[in-house]
């Protein structure tokens, strides 16, 4: 038996034991088990992804792998002009793909010529965003420049909820929530966010408060709006503002249905859900209506690929009223652990995500954001994880194929051994773990991110000034043209 499949096997039989004992656990005594609130929605398991390892991670060899990573990298990328614009010619090495986020920099473009038109993009990640880090400062980045306030849309309940600062909420304990990381056939389709809710307690309440943070352009909760679903059953929910109490039917005959909570910026509101427990509800909507709006989808062990499971027909739905410009997928810290340095398995999972998620947004820009750099220890020294820069050259090779821009966080980062530096460093920008970013790291990490975003920007408003100059001089030479045929014209005459 040789060691790869002595591995997979070896996989295969801890994933199986894992799934066992959660089976087990149900009908086992209480008192084995631990008496903490922690339960089984806060142990993380993205069962697509250890699906995908057990089964494709062995269909190429690495041989093949090695030979097409030196055929790729000579490779001229030469793009197709998408309405007159036409990005330099790239090679992978340098893959930043900007000709794809043509449509996302022309709604830019329109938003800075008139601020009261509105650019939307939904960050979906892991562990990284996890409580609003990295995409807080990729918001306010984008906030300062073009303008708008809010923190976009939130879920009902979250794992980082008590630690995130760009908004406050609590919650009741008694929600039952499903998440496509561990949920295959959900009661109702998940929402935009991967989740959906409901409020199944009929003996108490079951509530959730928001609360403004103190983050800069989040300071109020701009025109907050709920979101939930389809349902036979209807309901109620009463929103608490202050003093005053609001009381307002759920209605819940569309796929995605919605009810503001009030029209304006108000501090705080606490919602109340009434008979509503076959309703499922999705989250709520924080934004001003105008400027950038950046949505953070995070889920701590998510790998990217249960976006595949979302129902193209409610992702429109949600889309009619969001209407994004952009979307993000930030993965690859869940996909390292797996002792493989083969991706191919990934890469399909991957694309067939980003199908999906064209499907859901049509005419959406879509933007590949790599692993960043991750620190193991070899021979007591912490160095980069062999494991790295073979996950991140099979992000950019589905970035490149799925025609979408890409981020090399990696290389963006510093590159190899850059995290350990990260961590040693005084002040430090990332924790212990040589994983994760602490707040100062992700701070740097969203400015790496926008301005190479911005960048590609500048360029396209230069390639777009060129366009236009050409086609004035031609619209000119074709007045001449016309003139002097309807002078010779006249003179015949």
């Amino acid at each position: 038996m040789n060691t790869k499949s002595y591995f997979f096997q070896s996989f295969a039989i801890v994933a199986l034991a894992f799934v066992a004992f959660i089976g087990f656990k149900q009908v086992l005594p209480d008192k084995i088990f631990s008496d903490s609130k922690i339960d089984s929605k806060n142990v993380l398991i993205d069962s697509m992804l250890l699906e995908s390892v057990a089964n494709d991670s062995l269909s190429l060899e690495n041989d093949s792998i090695a030979e097409a990573e030196q055929q790729e990298a000579q490779k001229e990328i030469v793009f197709e002009d998408t309405e007159g614009i036409e990005f330099p010619s790239e090679t992978f090495e340098n893959y930043k793909g900007y000709q794809y986020l043509v449509s996302f920099y022309e709604k830019l473009y329109q938003l800075e010529k008139n601020p009261q038109s509105r650019v939307r993009i939904a960050y979906y990640g892991d562990s990284m965003t996890d409580g609003d880090l990295i995409v807080q400062d990729v918001r306010t980045n984008y906030q300062e420049r073009f303008g708008g306030n809010g923190v976009g849309f939130v879920s009902i309940t979250s794992e980082s909820a008590a630690s995130r600062g760009s908004i406050k909420s609590v919650y009741s304990k008694n929600w039952k929530a499903q998440s496509y990381l561990n949920v295959k056939r959900p009661l109702s389709p998940f929402g935009v966010n991967g989740h959906v809710f409901f409020a199944n307690d009929k003996t108490n309440a079951t509530w959730v408060e928001y609360e403004a943070g103190k983050n800069k352009f989040s300071t109020s909760l701009d025109n907050p709006t709920l979101f939930y679903g389809k349902s036979s059953k209807r309901g109620n929910v009463n929103f608490i503002i202050g003093k005053d109490t609001l009381r307002k039917n759920l209605v819940p005959n569309n796929l995605v249905n919605t009810i503001k909570v009030s029209s304006g910026s108000i501090k705080a509101f606490k919602a109340n859900f009434v008979h509503a427990d076959s309703i499922p509800i999705y989250g709520f909507n924080f934004d001003n209506g105008s400027g950038v709006h950046v949505d953070n989808f995070s889920q701590r062990g998510n790998s990217g690929l249960p976006i595949s499971m979302f129902d193209a027909d409610v992702m429109r739905a949600f889309n009619n009223n969001l209407k994004y410009d952009l979307v993000v997928l930030h993965y690859g810290t869940n996909v390292l652990n797996y002792g493989t340095k083969n991706y191919y398995w990934y890469e399909k999972g991957m694309k067939r995500a980003v199908n999906k998620i064209r499907a859901s947004f049509p005419g959406v820009s879509i933007l590949i954001v790599s692993t960043a750099d991750k620190s193991t220890k070899y021979d007591l020294e912490m160095k980069t994880d062999s494991a790295v820069v073979p996950l991140m050259k099979a992000q950019k090779r589905y970035a490149l194929e799925s025609q979408s821009g890409f981020v090399n966080l990696y290389t963006l980062m510093g590159g190899d051994g850059s995290m350990v530096k990260w961590v040693d460093e005084t002040p430090a920008r990332a924790n212990k773990d040589y994983t994760h970013f602490n707040q100062r790291g992700a701070k740097a990490i969203g400015r790496l991110l926008y301005d190479q975003l911005n960048k590609g920007y500048e360029e396209y408003k230069q390639l777009r000034e060129k366009r236009d100059a050409e086609k004035a001089k031609k619209a000119v030479r074709k007045t001449n043209t016309d003139s002097i045929s309807v002078k010779k014209d006249s003179v015949n005459e």
